[in-house]
C-alpha cells in the first residue's frame, strides 16, 4: 500500500471515529394539552420555559358518533382564555372508534368538515398550523375505515399528518394495519385495565416488556408520548365504581383517609372530593408512574427503538401534574435517551 493511500485510510478511520463519538442530537421536550378551555398557569409557563419548549399538541375537539345518527359530529371543541402566541400548536383530533365502525359514513366528507373546523378554530383564534394529529384506537373491525380515512387526509395537501400509535398496533401491526402518515407517536401508557386490585393501568414493566421487541420492526419513525398524569380509582366492595382524574395523591393525605397502603386511602366519611362522592369504607386507589418509572421507561424504550426519538411528548400539561415531578425529570428522561 503506498504511503499516500496508507494517510488517506488513516485520516477516513479517523473520521470515522469522531463520527461515532459525536453527540446524537437530543429529543425536544413537548407536551401535550387535555383540556377544553385553553389556559395556561404561571406553574405550567414556567414548565414550558424550563424545558425549552414552544411546541403544543393541543386537542381541538372529538369527533363522536351520536346514538341513532349515521354521522360523526365534533365535540367539546377547545376555547381560548389565553394566546397561543409564541408557540407552536399542533390540533389534535380525538376520534371514537365508533365513527370508524360506522359503514354509512362519507370518509370524504368527514375529512373535508373536519378539516374546516380545525380552519375556523384557528381563524377565530389567529392560530396558524400546519399539522394534524389523528388519536383514534381503531380495531381490526374498524381497520378498513379508518386507513381509507387516512389516506384521504393525506392526499388534503397538508404539510404534516401525524396519528398515535398503541403498543398493540405495534406488535401486530402485519393484522391492525400501518397509517399512512409521516409520523406516529407511540403512547407509552396506559398499558393494563383500571381494576380494583394492586395493578396500575397506566404502566406495568412487565406488559410493556410484551411489545418492546417489535418497535425496532415498525416501519414509521416514531415519537413517544410519556406520561406525568395520575387519577385515583374509587373502588367499593371490590369493584371500580369511578375514576378521577382531578383526585391526586396530595388530595388524600388528610383526616377524611386512612392510608392502607402505599398508593390506596380509605374513605373515612362520605362527602364530595372534586366532583365526586366518596361513600364511607370506599378506596381511592392513586394510579401513577413515578420519576424512577419514568427513567425505566427511557431505559427501556432506548434499547428497543430503531432510532433516537426526536421528540418526547410529556402527557399531559397540567399543574397538576406537574407539581409531582421536580423539573429537572424532563432533562433527565431526554438525556436518557
Amino acid at each position: 500500500m503506498s504511503k499516500i493511500l496508507q494517510r488517506f485510510s488513516f485520516l477516513l478511520l479517523v473520521v470515522l471515529m469522531f463520527s461515532a463519538c459525536a453527540k446524537k442530537p437530543l429529543p425536544e421536550v413537548s407536551f401535550y394539552y387535555w383540556r377544553t378551555v385553553f389556559s395556561l398557569t404561571d406553574a405550567e409557563r414556567d414548565i414550558l420555559k424550563t424545558t425549552n419548549s414552544a411546541k403544543i399538541y393541543l386537542r381541538y375537539f372529538d369527533l363522536i358518533l351520536p346514538k341513532g345518527s349515521t354521522e360523526a359530529i365534533p365535540e367539546s371543541p377547545i376555547t381560548f382564555k389565553d394566546s397561543t402566541l409564541n408557540l407552536k400548536i399542533i390540533p389534535v383530533i380525538y376520534i371514537k372508534n365508533e365513527v370508524m365502525l360506522n359503514d354509512k359514513e362519507n370518509l370524504e366528507m368527514l375529512a373535508d368538515k373536519m378539516l374546516d373546523y380545525i380552519s375556523q378554530i384557528n381563524k377565530k383564534n389567529k392560530i396558524s398550523t400546519s399539522e394534524v394529529q389523528i388519536d383514534c384506537d381503531w380495531t381490526l373491525a374498524s381497520k378498513n375505515n379508518f386507513m381509507k380515512f387516512m389516506e384521504i387526509l393525506k392526499s388534503k395537501n397538508l404539510d404534516t399528518l401525524s396519528a398515535t400509535i398503541r403498543l398493540h398496533q405495534i406488535k401486530y401491526a402485519a393484522t391492525t394495519g400501518i397509517p399512512n402518515v409521516d409520523y406516529g407517536v407511540l403512547m407509552y401508557y396506559n398499558m393494563g385495565k383500571i381494576a380494583a386490585d394492586d395493578s396500575n393501568s397506566i404502566y406495568d414493566r412487565k406488559i410493556a416488556a410484551q411489545y418492546l421487541a417489535k418497535l425496532s420492526e415498525y416501519p414509521l419513525p416514531l415519537k413517544v408520548a410519556l406520561p406525568i398524569f395520575s387519577w385515583a380509582v374509587q373502588i367499593r366492595t371490590n369493584k371500580v365504581v369511578g375514576l378521577s382524574a382531578k383526585i391526586t395523591q396530595e388530595d388524600v393525605i388528610s383526616n377524611d383517609f386512612e392510608k392502607v397502603s402505599e398508593n390506596v386511602f380509605k374513605v373515612k366519611r362520605s362527602h364530595y372530593l372534586k366532583g365526586s362522592f366518596l361513600n364511607k369504607n370506599d378506596l381511592l386507589k392513586i394510579e401513577k408512574v413515578s420519576s424512577k418509572e419514568l427513567s425505566d421507561m427511557a431505559s427501556d424504550l432506548k434499547k428497543n427503538l430503531k432510532e433516537t426519538p426526536s421528540e418526547i411528548i410529556f402527557f399531559d400539561l397540567n399543574e397538576n401534574n406537574i407539581k409531582q415531578y421536580d423539573k429537572s425529570i424532563y432533562k433527565e428522561i431526554t438525556t436518557s435517551f
